[in-house]
């Protein structure tokens, strides 16, 4: 008969307080709770006693006293500040949270709240069996077997939580099927094409957890259990953040995990992108026919094949097709248009670029994907960016394939969730290290970020990239969803991912309008729907995402199949080229606002776009609706998702709200069916709103001399702050902007201004 080993138990039997650091021993391991001020505590478990600096690493420092006192009772440890308490059971060392009003927040499971299980890590080092594989984002080589050598152990962790019965969790990052209340779900959090994981979730009830991993995780919630998991970690390890609303939350994980960066002002007009720009001559041409028909265009994008013929992510411009970048985007500057271009993490092999790396030792094993993770790495990328693309005058950085895999991509039917985790994690495990198997993007965005900064005060960074991670804010990354396919479904899950990044606390994020896919391929992923292209149709559906695109952070066009260009939807005068452009023309109208909100992001951790539950959070109806959302303070974004000409809109209690266009006024707290034609996407205005406005013009450069004019709606009092600097460069580091501050006053009638 086999011998039960007994689980060593996890009753406390000691606490220590070091200098703000409180520790709570039992026979299972430590347990370590660091309040922190602001509202953030960091709760870890390690079975050693030890709690190393890799864990967290980036986070590892941020350590500010916080006021509190610590209890005891007969069955539990108190720690008690002005943000709240925290209760530690001495019988299991379960942790629970509460407010300072004394309302639980959250609790650990009662009983065996968490596990540690020691896994061994292994490195590649050779005999290694490598497979070539055709995708939409070129060859890509797959290790399908290699030598490995332990080098170390780490821990998968999970620990259990208990949430209430209606309570909303959001977050994880962004999904690729319309995910929305993770409640009674499982999410895998890992990297794909069309996802991008972040381990961080909010709750309706104003806390956030933050994962500190770098690895895969998990989080599962059924038959009334849920619990978070690390695949790789040296220790458990998460902070609480608690928070008079959902806006303090998004703070302080922003304080954990960096600022935001800022965004120059020309990335928040029109960029104009397609599956591809073949020359020079087309990318100058097509310049010309935008400004020839008084488009509003502020950024051109070339995708990939810059570089010569077979010579995939050579970071050089093949000659005959662009014999003068330079001088290319000299005259698109000329006409106040910026360039971005596509630059991908691999090179093929013999090209000089994989050879350096390769010689340098900083290629992942079996691949041609360089290692993000070693600064030599990072600085070597950015010698030949420097080298050939940067003296072009290259205004914005594409990060193609930053996950740096997708071996769901070689697959023609879909794999389910589980198989996209389980193959994702041993591909990853295969080239990198496995715990930090899901940050690689955030790594390739630092090196783009640390290196154009030593070069370039004036440039603010522009990292368009597919992958992220918490942290990647910091680095002037935009973040997109990938390769998605053309369908009213897929438009409906692209408002919920949005969402779902921008409760993941990241600010700035796209899509590719239209979807890239339009027709349908072979495999499962090129799904889209229309297979005769530009069809009426698709044109339907084209107008309603580029109306829905056009109230996000990020305002782009991209995809492949067809064209893009407005004129390709119809000529002059025709109803689908009129409400592209007239959408255009909408989102320079209310550049001011949207650069004011894009410094709110910035200096005061902002949410650009957000779910409603941020703002009507005891709204027990607009908490849970999914496709309408706020942009910034004041206007409520409800896209047409389907192939109507009407909507129902639910208006949240507790203000009046406007039409935009008409300003007819409505209560709150009512459905209300609202007629949207083709050329109008449904806004409405918060009462006590103003909105800064300017004379729409071609690009943003062109509108830096209009005056301002402000619309008020009226009902309560009301503020907006107006944010002007340079548009570009890092002195808004330095304090070198200014501040307009607008006051409408209700029982007077009266708008003033104050000027600092």
């Amino acid at each position: 008969m086999m011998e039960v080993v007994a689980a060593k138990s996890y009753e406390i039997t000691r606490c220590e307080d070091k200098n703000g650091i409180l520790l709570f021993y039992s026979e299972a391991g430590v347990l370590r709770i660091i309040p922190q001020n602001g509202g953030i505590v960091r709760v870890s478990f390690s079975e050693e006693a030890e709690f190393s600096p890799e864990q967290g690493r980036d986070y590892d420092g941020f350590i500010n006293g916080i006021k509190y006192k610590l209890l005891e009772s007969s069955t539990s440890f108190f720690i008690k500040s002005s943000e709240g308490q925290i209760i530690i059971s001495k019988k299991n060392g379960a942790v629970s949270f509460e407010n300072a009003n004394g309302k639980l927040l959250l609790k650990e499971r009662t009983y065996e709240p968490r596990f540690l299980e020691k896994i061994t890590l292994y490195q590649t080092v050779g005999n290694l069996k490598v497979e070539e594989i055709e995708t939409a984002d070129g060859l890509k080589k797959r290790v399908k077997e290699a030598e490995k050598r332990e080098c170390g152990y780490t821990y998968k962790t999970r620990n259990y939580f208990c949430f209430d019965e209606d309570e909303i969790l959001l977050g994880l990052g962004q999904g690729e099927h319309g995910e929305w209340n993770l409640r009674n779900t499982t999410y895998y959090g890992h990297q794909g094409n069309r996802k991008i994981s972040i381990p961080f979730m909010i709750s309706s009830k104003n806390y956030g957890i933050l994962l500190s991993t770098e690895s895969l995780f998990m989080f599962e919630e059924k038959d009334n259990e849920a619990y978070l998991q690390t695949e790789a970690d040296f220790y458990l390890d998460y902070f609480f953040l608690f928070g008079d609303n959902l806006f303090d939350v998004v703070k302080n994980f922003r304080r954990i995990t960096g600022k935001a960066a800022m965004l120059p002002n020309w990335a928040y007009g029109y960029i104009q992108s397609k599956e591809r720009y073949q020359s020079q001559k087309e990318i100058l041409d097509t310049a010309k026919e935008f400004r020839k028909r008084k488009i509003g265009v502020d950024c051109l994008v070339l995708d990939w094949l810059s570089w010569p013929d077979g010579q995939w992510g050579q970071k050089s411009f093949d000659k005959k097709r662009f014999p003068d970048p330079k001088k290319m985007t000299a005259k698109l500057h000329e006409m106040g248009i910026h360039f971005m271009m596509s630059i991908w993490p691999n090179m093929s092999q013999g090209t000089a670029d994989n050879t350096e790396f390769m010689d340098a030792g900083l290629l992942f094993p079996g691949t041609d994907v360089y290692n993000a993770f070693e600064k030599a790495g990072r600085d070597i990328y950015w010698k030949q960016i420097e080298k050939s693309l940067y003296p072009a005058g290259v205004d914005g950085w594409w990060c193609d394939s930053s996950e740096p895999i997708t071996p769901e991509w070689g697959h023609i039917i879909e794999p389910s969730a589980g198989e996209k985790y389980c193959e994702y994690k041993k591909d990853a495990d295969n080239i990198m290290p496995f715990e930090r198997a899901n940050s690689y993007g955030k790594y390739h965005a630092l090196g783009i970020w640390e290196n154009q900064r030593k070069q370039d005060h004036d440039k603010r960074v522009v990292n368009l990239t597919r992958s992220g991670w918490a942290g990647s804010q910091k680095y002037g990354t935009i973040l997109w969803s990938g390769d998605i396919s053309a369908s009213w479904q897929c438009l409906r899950n692209q408002v919920r991912a949005g969402l779902q990044i921008a409760a993941s606390g990241m600010p700035y994020w796209t899509m590719d309008t239209g979807a890239f896919f339009v027709k349908k391929g072979r495999n499962w992923f090129w799904n889209g729907q229309y297979p005769d292209g530009i069809t009426e149709e698709y044109k339907k559906l084209y107008v309603r995402w580029l109306e829905f695109a056009a109230f996000l952070p990020v305002f782009r066009a991209h995809g492949t199949d067809i064209e893009r260009e407005p004129w390709a939807f119809g000529d002059e005068g025709s109803r689908y080229y009129e409400a592209i452009c007239k959408t255009i023309e909408l989102r320079y109208l209310l550049m001011p606002y949207i650069y004011s909100v894009g410094a709110l992001v910035c200096l005061e951790d902002g949410t650009f776009i957000r779910p409603l539950l941020f703002d009507f959070e005891n709204d027990k109806k607009a908490r849970y609706i999914s496709d309408q959302y706020m942009f910034g303070p004041s206007i409520m974004v409800c896209p047409v998702v389907d192939d109507q000409n009407e909507r129902n809109i639910y208006l949240p209690e507790g203000t009046k709200w406007y039409d935009f266009y008409t300003k007819e006024c409505y209560k709150g707290g009512q459905d209300i069916s609202y007629k949207c034609p083709l050329d109008k996407i449904p806004l409405f205005v918060k009462e006590g709103s103003i909105i800064p406005m300017k004379k729409p013009e071609l690009c943003t450069r062109d509108m830096n001399d209009n005056a301002v004019e402000v619309s008020v709606y009226p009902g309560c009092d009301g503020i907006f702050r107006l944010y002007e600097d340079s548009g570009d460069g890092y002195g808004y580091e330095k304090g070198n902007y200014h501040i307009k501050s607008y006051y409408w006053n209700e029982e007077k009638q009266e708008l003033t201004e104050d000027y600092s």
